[in-house]
């Protein structure tokens, strides 16, 4: 039986991609890597094989892959150490002799030039599995749509508006749980060459796009009101956010305001096998909204 190792797999990401894994195939051949096994205890009694490490033990990474045919590699979070984490995952994969790696990065366009730091670990990550010798799936995967209440200030928007200082920048937008779902079935699937996959949205969302699909599921009407980093930063400090969070966000707002984030791509919907849910349905989802929702008096 093929087994499939998935890292970081109670992540959000890994979990949508455990999910995925189970609805297709017995739980005999997913394994899943986690540092702390209670938080595992769920996916443990859905059979799953719990092995627990992490990214800075080789040892645990051997143990890790014993048995495995396939390792999912999702990225780290801890700065500055993420590249050499990265790479002690996939020299164990090389001990271990998987026949497949696969590794859920980033879309950037011109990812030199961005304004995100650590941004380029993902591709430095991409080099090294390359040179590894292995075979390979690389994900590129587009900005979350997940994020958006995030940084709209969540149901604050419909009182408040859209105020972010993107200018005129435009994102392929994708769920979360429909990326983890590609991705499994990508490694399930996997036919033998390297393969490296955008796993985004066929279509760009503005701005104004997103004001208009809150104003849809709301059912209340709502602007999208361009602001300068300056004005962004005020309003977030007079609204609770310590001014240094404030201030490091401002790179991920530049990059989609240069359009760093609008890579689009037929794969996710390949992977899935239908299309992706769009803006107004995912914004829906995500913000907990019926379909029913009718203008506010």
């Amino acid at each position: 039986m093929l087994v499939i190792l998935v890292t970081g797999a109670t992540g959000q990401l890994g979990s949508a991609v455990i999910d995925r894994l189970l609805e297709r195939t017995d739980p005999a051949g997913v394994a899943a890597l986690v540092r702390d096994p209670d938080k595992a205890a769920g996916i443990a009694a859905r059979g799953v094989s719990v092995r627990v490490g992490d990214y800075d033990d080789p040892d645990a990474l051997d143990r890790a892959m014993q048995g495995v045919d396939r390792v999912l590699l999702i990225a780290g979070t801890a700065p500055q150490a993420r590249v050499q984490q990265h790479r002690n995952v996939i020299d164990a994969a090389q001990r271990a002799g998987v026949s497949l790696i696969g590794f859920a990065g980033r879309s950037m366009q011109n990812a030199d030039a961005s304004q995100t730091p650590l941004m380029g670990d993902y591709f430095a990550t991409e080099d090294r599995i390359r040179s590894s010798g292995l075979p390979h799936a690389l994900f590129r995967n587009g900005l979350y749509m997940d994020t958006v209440p995030l940084y709209v200030g969540g149901a604050g928007v419909f009182e408040n508006g859209l105020r972010v200082p993107v200018g005129e920048g435009r994102v392929a937008y994708a769920l979360r749980r429909e990326m983890g779902e590609a991705i499994a079935n990508a490694m399930l699937d996997h036919g033998g060459e390297n393969r490296t996959y955008v796993v985004a949205a066929p279509v760009t969302y503005g701005f104004d796009d997103v004001a208009a699909a809150l104003g849809e599921v709301s059912g209340r009407p709502l602007s999208y009101i361009r602001v300068t980093e300056e004005e962004y930063i005020a309003g977030a400090v007079r609204s609770g956010t310590p001014e240094e969070v404030a201030n490091n966000v401002l790179g991920f707002y530049r990059d989609i305001r240069d359009n760093r984030l609008d890579e689009t791509s037929g794969d996710l919907e390949l992977l899935l096998g239908r299309r992706p849910a769009g803006l107004v349905e995912g914004l829906r989802e995500l913000f907990s909204l019926p379909e029913s929702t009718s203008p506010a008096p």
